[in-house]
């Protein structure tokens, strides 16, 4: 799992304390509730996320170059260190990477059960789990205001849009659980391969960035 340590919202975002552990401990918990994960590593640049990721029962055999540790470094990229790393360490050969994100501690074990079950029965190079856009926010419903103040349509098809009938149904990706599969990482370079699918999420899922976004998980943990 990605797990950097130069978050920009909140210091050490990776592990922040939320329902009382780090964000990290919570993937720990979950991956002992999916039965089929073989290794669960944490790629991090960081020796306090280490040390946490390994306390929750992850490991962390490597540490993340600073060359893969900015803003603007893929998953894709950093997924392709991690397994070359681990598997040269190890002398060993995955053939599925489970990318489980700390920022989305509201996945259930399920979700990432199905996403699994959908890769391995199915001939995808990836899945990924995705939640329903709300249709206030449909890509053809969206603007764009430039420097002078002027407004545009995001899409210019969007003008063509008089009622949310016209819309169809859309999804963004969530961050709770990405699958691919070797081939996909390594050869395609991508997480999102020539045949990629999605499980679809309907319980609340939330990308922390924020203190705000704990404050907001803090509280639908205590109502579950």
């Amino acid at each position: 799992m990605p797990a950097r340590g130069g978050s920009k919202g909140v210091r050490l975002k990776n592990i922040h304390p939320l329902g009382g552990i780090p964000l990290i401990a919570h993937v720990g918990r979950l991956l002992g509730q999916v039965p089929g994960v073989d290794r669960a590593v944490v790629s991090t640049d960081h020796e306090a996320i280490a040390a946490a990721a390994e306390s929750a029962g992850i490991d962390a055999p490597f540490r993340r170059p600073e060359s893969l540790s900015g803003d603007l470094v893929s998953d894709q990229q950093v997924l392709y260190h991690a397994l070359t790393t681990v598997e040269q360490l190890e002398g060993s050969r995955y053939d599925i990477v489970l990318m489980l994100q700390p920022t989305s501690p509201l996945r259930r074990p399920e979700h990432v059960t199905a996403v699994l079950e959908k890769l391995l029965t199915g001939d995808w190079d990836a899945v990924w789990t995705v939640s329903p856009t709300d249709l206030k926010y449909h890509p053809l419903k969206q603007l764009t205001v430039g420097e002078d103040g002027a407004m545009e349509y995001f899409d210019p098809r969007g003008s063509s849009v008089i009622a949310r009938q016209q819309l169809g149904l859309v999804y963004h990706r969530n961050g709770a659980a990405y699958a691919v599969t070797r081939d996909c990482l390594l050869r395609q370079e991508t997480l999102k391969g020539t045949r990629t699918a999605a499980v679809i999420v309907a319980e609340p899922m939330v990308s922390i960035d924020t203190l705000d976004d704990f404050a907001r998980v803090e509280l639908l943990l205590r109502s579950v």
